[in-house]
């Protein structure tokens, strides 16, 4: 089988790679970044790494033609992205899976739809069905352009679902591991993973008695994988993840134990991390029980297990 994965130079896309390269498959990437998270895979004859962007639309055109199943995700992500650049996180998310989807639906290939847990938003009800309401903030707040760019990429999913384009949406909820993101960018596990390299405080926003479910990035790709392989995932929408919460303090002492440094915690007010522009989510928690179902994935690795993988990756690359 041939697979093509738009963004899959990035965190999720090159372990999505690994994982159909070692199941026998040739694997195609549109990536416009660094082959730094695949490098590993460049010479190896069932792999094409194609530095393109999804507004090319011959060049995706002639790969959706080639392949036999298309997983999207190629997005702008990042909550340092989600307030610095609204326009980059609209335009991607929203024109660029139009152009996805478009192509699929021309040529009838499946695709396999990467959304986030941000679509709920801040719903105070808890657990997380998939089918629970989005509760967003003002418009005037950037913090809920990317959770409305991913509903909107949803909603094009269900219509081309109804005019016929075999489709799957997939939710993930806080994946985390090796390769994640740069150090002190991006995700929590990354900033404290970078703080902790050089002995210093971790930031823990407010109280820290936010949560979270953090989920380690082997139990999602397998959930991914078969999203995209059982007929009985087309057409629904499946939250990818664990029920298990953390609270943000939990995690950084449990990093601090993990890596043996010597950081502390220190609590600071939200607005000086990210400005006004920004609203946080008290608690993220997802029903699983589809993936379970539907997927047959539970996701079973402790998170003091996964993130001794993740700091020890970390330490080895920062060496």
């Amino acid at each position: 089988m041939r697979v093509l994965i738009t963004g899959g130079a990035g965190f999720l896309g090159s372990h999505l790679t690994d994982a159909f390269i070692e199941d026998g498959n040739e694997v195609f990437i549109l990536d416009t970044g660094s082959t730094l998270k695949i490098r590993h895979l460049l010479a190896n004859p069932r792999f094409r790494y194609v530095h393109e962007s999804i507004f090319n639309i011959e060049m995706l055109e002639s790969l959706i033609i080639k392949c036999d199943l298309i997983y999207h995700m190629a997005a702008v992500v990042g909550v340092e992205h989600y307030v610095a650049d609204p326009y980059a996180v609209l335009n991607v998310n929203i024109n660029g899976t139009q152009n996805v989807l478009r192509l699929a639906h021309k040529h009838n290939k499946k695709v396999v739809f990467t959304s986030t847990s941000e679509v709920y938003g801040r719903n105070p009800k808890i657990p997380w069905d998939e089918d629970d309401d989005r509760v967003l903030g003002s418009t005037r707040i950037d913090r809920w352009c990317y959770s409305t760019s991913k509903g909107v990429g949803e909603h094009f999913c269900h219509a081309y679902r109804k005019m016929g384009l075999p489709v799957v949406i997939v939710r993930y909820f806080n994946v985390y591991g090796p390769r994640l993101d740069k150090i002190d960018v991006g995700r929590v596990l990354t900033i404290f993973i970078g703080q902790l390299l050089r002995n210093e405080p971790l930031t823990v926003i407010g109280d820290g008695s936010q949560t979270r479910c953090f989920t380690y990035i082997d139990d999602a790709i397998k959930a991914t994988f078969n999203a995209g392989l059982k007929p009985e995932a087309e057409g629904e929408i499946i939250n990818i993840g664990t029920d298990v919460e953390t609270s943000i303090k939990a995690l950084a002492e449990m990093m601090i134990k993990v890596s043996g440094a010597g950081s502390t915690i220190k609590f600071v007010p939200k607005e000086s991390i990210y400005g006004k522009s920004y609203e946080d989510i008290q608690r993220r928690v997802p029903r699983v029980e589809k993936m379970r179902r539907i997927l047959g994935v539970a996701a079973s690795t402790p998170l003091e297990e996964g993130v001794r993988r993740t700091w020890e990756w970390f330490k080895a690359s920062a060496q």
